[in-house]
């Protein structure tokens, strides 16, 4: 996704949408501005695969809240079907936001 530049005789129009472009793109395209905030997500000793709504490969994850101390990371490494979970392994059971992008 980047932003639209519209053909237009104006020089002064077209030099400002040129400028908006180059400083917008960047944060446009940046993949952690594409994300979602998944709330209140359940996790089980062991692993969980999380449905993460993106409808394209996860590229990254940050968690945003923790309800008990235990490790978590991510086996994305070896997930079959990264398009469409975030699979983790949680060391407890544990209630946490996550964002995803």
């Amino acid at each position: 996704m980047s932003l639209p530049i519209y053909m237009t005789q104006n020089k002064d129009l077209s030099l400002m949408q040129t400028g908006w472009a180059q400083q917008l793109n960047p944060v446009i395209q940046n993949p952690v501005t594409q994300g979602l905030l998944l709330k209140n997500v359940f996790l089980v000793a062991g692993i969980n695969n999380i449905n993460h709504l993106l409808g394209r490969k996860l590229q990254g994850w940050i968690v945003t809240r923790i309800s008990a101390s235990f490790v978590l990371y991510d086996s994305q490494d070896s997930n079959p079907m990264p398009e469409l979970t975030l699979q983790l392994f949680s060391t407890a059971a544990a209630k946490v936001d996550l964002y995803v992008f």
